[in-house]
């Protein structure tokens, strides 16, 4: 299934893949990666389970407006400590990711990328197609993985509300 003209991509309409995830629905699944000492690493929707989560979608942590989405989450979130699960997801390789990352002292969100299978961009509705990147949006999910709140920007070089996001997860906690 896609969606044509979902979204737009600098006022150019574009096709998100899959079907849009909507609030009330369990959280769909996908297999995520990491880099880190121990190497690539995976996780999936059952990994979250157990504590609220926020998941900050980027097309990639090389463009500036991904950049200031990433700094914002990390800045806000650093608060709710380990009482949250805090995941950027992305299409950039986990080497950029954790690059990006370490350079910017970013410790409060820990960063995925869909690289291998695009089961997130997929299984959310959130693979743009004609790009091949991942649409800016955020997801909060209940302690059981359910979707309590779910924003796909319309505009992909548009920030998301991230007092919406943030209000929907501290209601968790």
């Amino acid at each position: 299934m896609s969606r044509p003209a979902a979204i737009t991509f600098k006022g150019n309409p574009m096709t998100l893949v899959g079907e849009e995830v909507q609030v009330g629905q369990a959280a769909p699944d996908f297999k995520l990666h990491a880099f880190g000492p121990q190497g690539l690493t995976a996780i999936t929707v059952a990994d979250l389970k157990g504590k609220p989560s926020i998941l900050s979608v980027v097309p990639s942590l090389d463009t500036g407006v991904c950049q200031v989405q990433t700094k914002k989450f990390n800045e806000s979130l650093g608060e709710m400590g380990d009482s949250i699960n805090a995941l950027t997801i992305s299409l950039d390789l986990p080497f950029a990711q954790n690059r990006f990352c370490g350079a910017e002292n970013i410790t409060n969100i820990k960063q995925y990328s869909d690289y291998q299978e695009r089961s997130f961009g997929n299984n959310w509705g959130m693979l743009i197609d004609e790009l091949k990147l991942l649409a800016r949006g955020t997801f909060v999910l209940d302690s059981e993985g359910k979707v309590v709140y779910a924003e796909t920007c319309k505009e992909v070089t548009e920030e998301p509300n991230y007092d919406a996001a943030l209000a929907a997860l501290k209601s968790l906690l």
